[in-house]
């Protein structure tokens, strides 16, 4: 059993399962086309080629899929962040290259075809989506980042396990959001990515379980460090607060998803409460990891309770809204 190995030393080791879990990643993965999921007959000219600018009764959309279909949309836009991080720590050489550029030419087709729905569709405002793209892709993206926005030290081992979260996360996100949009092109686009989505998962999450066999502490010390620094790639997307809480209260993506259908899958699928080959520090993690489960727990009964709070809240603002109007058309009508 090797522990403390070097990152090189690590990529040698497991370059054989990189090459096996591509390859089988070829076989299963279904090429597709974007312009295929876009309705483009539903598409008019801008004001710029004698057409009309958007205006805001022309979104279609309800705010939860149209703040979720966005954010999901400037997530994507930052791939040029994530191949530089990709590459900078799986390498370019090998097996390892070649998923890198794969991966990446997967993930670009997910930024072009929701850019295309959302503007042809004219479902959001595309002058201001512009405008969040540029601000996003300055901003840029590092995954080494804790809730204070400090570094903390990266490796192979950091690289590929926060992915496999990060990547079940989007595909639970993506579904969810296609869902949402209560419109049939929407979820079959959605569905399409997501597919993608779930397959880069499988890759990741079966290379770092490769990762576990090969250095268990060292993978244990990785994994404890994502988790509890856990943040999605979007959180650098302006406002992303405010759009979380929107995205969570209405169902997309909350606390108990994020426990239940991405955490919790992940950590079984790598028996981690299961095996008994960590030592010393890791074991501690390990028991960590346990104690942060049941914080999680906590986390969702807390967020029930102010999701209930703030639906009913916006229920009674709603009441209000509706009788000041009927009050407004009596008093006109008289």
């Amino acid at each position: 059993m090797h522990e403390n190995l070097t990152d090189l030393h690590l990529l040698r080791e497991l370059e054989p399962v990189v090459e096996k879990l591509l390859n089988r990643h070829l076989s299963m993965s279904k090429d597709w086309n974007p312009h295929d999921y876009i309705p483009w007959s539903d598409g008019k000219n801008y004001y710029a080629l004698g057409g009309q600018d958007w205006y805001p009764e022309e979104a279609k959309l309800s705010e939860v899929a149209q703040t979720a279909m966005v954010q999901n949309l400037l997530t994507e836009d930052n791939l040029p962040a994530y191949h530089r991080e990709i590459a900078m720590n799986l390498g370019m050489d090998g097996a390892w290259g070649q998923w890198v550029n794969r991966w990446t030419a997967e993930e670009n087709r997910h930024g072009i075809s929701l850019r295309d729905y959302l503007v042809v569709t004219r479902a959001c405002d595309p002058v201001e989506l512009e405008e969040l793209r540029v601000e996003q892709m300055t901003r840029g993206f590092s995954p080494g980042q804790n809730q204070q926005g400090d570094l903390f030290a990266e490796s192979l081992f950091d690289s590929v396990i926060y992915v496999t979260f990060q990547e079940l996360a989007t595909r639970v996100s993506h579904r969810n959001t296609g869902k949402a949009c209560n419109e049939t092109v929407a979820d079959q686009l959605l569905a399409r990515i997501s597919a993608d989505e779930n397959l880069h998962m499988i890759f990741y999450r079966d290379v770092s379980e490769a990762g576990f066999e090969i250095a268990p502490d060292q993978a244990m010390h990785s994994l404890h460090r994502v988790l509890r620094n856990f943040k999605m790639p979007g959180f650098t997307v302006p406002e992303f607060r405010r759009k979380a809480v929107v995205i969570a209260v209405g169902g997309v993506y909350d606390p108990r998803i994020h426990l239940d259908d991405v955490v919790m899958p992940v950590l079984k699928k790598w028996r981690i409460f299961e095996r008994e080959d960590f030592t010393g520090e890791a074991a501690r993690m390990r028991d960590d990891l346990g104690k942060l489960v049941e914080e999680l727990e906590e986390a969702c009964e807390k967020f029930e309770v102010s999701k209930q709070r703030r639906l009913e809240r916006e229920a009674r603002q709603a009441e209000k809204a509706a009788e000041k109007k009927k009050s407004f058309a009596a008093s006109t009508a008289s």
